[in-house]
């Protein structure tokens, strides 16, 4: 893929902001997500619950009964990775996972450290930390490598102990993320991954990163993905059923919001790929070609 120009990229403080889902059951999912994700309730009503950490809104959670699950051939989520901001943060996830649900895997990806479970209506989760940026290894072209090794879990829980200080094998775990933790990616199950590049490098504007025959990671800014793609399932519809509904990019400012509106009306215009581009409170708003709404807004 030839370089593009600075100004068909996204600006370095470029992020993920909130995402939301649409659920059947709302008490129990908002239940998961506090007690477990260890994300606060913000506010919440009979049809919707706002989550997220120290004040700051990081996932939406909207009743809707009467959607149907999502197919097996549906795009849509493969995870929604929260970051925390220490490894004795990452510890004391883990403490609440394996007290209060399961934990379905974990892997050290070089650059950061990661949990991964699923929520009640089998929507993925990733709870992880970063390395810190000096460590992360990089190719001979300056691309970050990642890689997924097995995780020292009693490395990750003992940090967490240490921070404690006198926490025990019987001591309850932390209940509440710590300030700091965000939605650090977002990372989906693609029908093409063509069209994925089509909207998300070309359109909005990411840089691609680490790459194989059937996943794409992008980012900003130099990270070591902000989101990422796979057809390891072999997804073929759009996404209609329960589950993801959209999610935000954040870009620091209006020129910055200008250059994304630009560039995905010339996507949208150029024909080759399915995707809708509209204005949404002051920014704006694409559905890709597998039916998953991203609004892009300024900080």
């Amino acid at each position: 893929m030839p370089d593009a120009s600075p100004e068909d990229r996204l600006p370095p403080g470029a992020r993920i902001g909130r995402a939301a889902l649409r659920v059947a059951d709302l008490d129990e999912t908002t239940a998961f997500y506090r007690d477990v994700v260890g994300l606060a309730v913000i506010d919440c009503d009979g049809d919707r619950a706002v989550l997220g950490a120290d004040g700051d809104p990081l996932l939406v959670l909207r009743r809707d009964p009467d959607r149907p699950e999502r197919g097996r051939t549906e795009a849509g989520l493969f995870h929604a990775a929260f970051r925390v901001p220490s490894r004795a943060a990452l510890g004391e996830a883990l403490g609440r996972v394996r007290e209060r649900w399961r934990l379905d895997g974990a892997s050290d990806h070089l650059v950061s450290e990661a949990l991964y479970l699923d929520d009640p209506e089998g929507n993925g989760v990733e709870i992880y930390r970063d390395r810190p940026r000096e460590e992360w290894p990089t190719d001979d072209d300056g691309t970050v490598r990642m890689a997924t090794d097995p995780l020292d879990l009693e490395g990750v829980a003992a940090a967490a102990e240490a921070v404690e200080g006198d926490a025990s094998a019987g001591s309850s775990p932390v209940d509440r993320a710590p300030p700091g933790t965000d939605l650090g990616h977002v990372h989906l199950e693609t029908a093409s991954l063509s069209a994925f590049e089509a909207v998300y490098v070309d359109g909005l504007g990411f840089e691609v990163g680490m790459t194989g025959p059937d996943v794409r990671f992008v980012a900003a800014g130099g990270y070591h993905h902000h989101l990422a793609a796979n057809t390891w399932r072999g997804r073929t519809t759009p996404a209609t059923g329960l589950g993801l509904a959209w999610f935000e990019v954040v870009v620091p400012d209006a020129d910055a919001l200008d250059a994304v509106r630009e560039r995905l009306e010339a996507v949208a215009a150029d024909g080759d790929v399915d995707v809708a581009v509209d204005e949404r409170g002051g920014g704006v708003t694409v559905t890709d070609a597998d039916g998953i709404e991203v609004r892009v807004r300024t900080e």
